[in-house]
């Protein structure tokens, strides 16, 4: 990196620019959290569509009296009897009274609670491809069996969680937009002030005959490497973060919130926004210099 900062031209030694890194590591930094949320967002809204499209539960009330494990019992086979005959119905499995435990446990603190509370059970269904259910005509068969039976569609809330994580994503490929440009314009203001600050050593440089190119080359990769040692330095900084994030998400239980850990390939993206960064200042202070030169000289 030392290497590729040296130059043969004095306006690529001085100190105007030596901000740029930090100010470029705070925006990869915030590029790096708003990316990796959209990746997780997108991958969040491809798992809920699927979800949406094809899954109910059924819920089915607790029996009372002396037998009322064994009548919800009954009750239990029964609907499920009646949902596998359905031809809309794909498959259709009783949640284990296990498994309901474990889903209670956060709330209840203890699964041995579930023997002292008429807690329902949940039958999953999953819609046959391409079925749109009679859910009125469904549940009317269903509380024959099974007085009281009640289903929850899934698509009702799901639309609007989906409706929500599209705005959030929309939201965080806008800050990416924002910090690019954020970027590109601390990266003019930077070399602007360079030229102004230069502006008699760039006059003696074309009468020796120096092209506007060849400086602007000068620029360029001093920027690059600027803004890559800042990227670098920012992705290192999100890297602990990320981390703290996802160990928080893992510890909730309930299952209130799906896995959201990046996968290989998304950890890939977030490693080319500094070399990204870099380009981007190389391209833009080049263009700068050029622009500038044209008017000044």
């Amino acid at each position: 990196m030392i290497g590729f900062l040296r130059s043969d031209l004095p306006v690529a030694r001085d100190a105007s620019g030596l901000f740029l890194p930090w100010l470029v590591a705070v925006m990869v930094f915030l590029a790096c959290l708003a990316l990796s949320g959209a990746m997780s967002l997108d991958s969040l809204l491809d798992r809920w569509s699927r979800d949406a499209s094809g899954t109910l539960t059924v819920q089915v009330p607790a029996a009372t009296g002396a037998n009322a494990e064994t009548e919800t019992n009954d009750r239990v086979e029964r609907a499920v009897r009646l949902l596998e005959t359905d031809a809309q119905v794909a498959t259709a499995m009783a949640v284990p009274r296990e498994r309901l435990a474990e889903m209670l446990e956060p709330w209840l603190g203890s699964a041995e609670l579930m023997d002292s509370l008429p807690v329902p059970r949940l039958i999953d269904v999953t819609v046959a491809p391409g079925a749109m259910p009679d859910l009125d005509a469904l549940v009317e068969r269903l509380r024959a069996v099974a007085p009281g039976a009640a289903i929850d569609d899934h698509r009702v809330w799901l639309a609007r969680l989906i409706r929500l994580a599209e705005g959030l994503r929309l939201l965080a490929w806008a800050v990416i937009g924002l910090v690019a440009l954020a970027t590109a314009a601390m990266v003019v203001h930077a070399t602007r002030t360079a030229l102004a600050v230069h502006r008699p050593h760039i006059e003696v440089l074309h009468l020796i005959g120096a092209t506007d190119a060849y400086i602007a080359r000068q620029f360029a990769r001093r920027a690059f490497a600027l803004a890559l040692l800042g990227g670098v330095g920012g992705l290192a900084l999100s890297g602990p973060v990320l981390w703290g994030i996802g160990r928080l998400v893992q510890r909730l239980e309930g299952g209130l919130v799906p896995d959201i850990t990046l996968g290989m390939g998304q950890w890939l993206v977030l490693l080319l926004l500094p070399p990204v960064a870099g380009v981007l200042s190389m391209l833009t202070a080049r263009r700068t210099v050029r622009r500038t030169l044209t008017r000044l000289l």
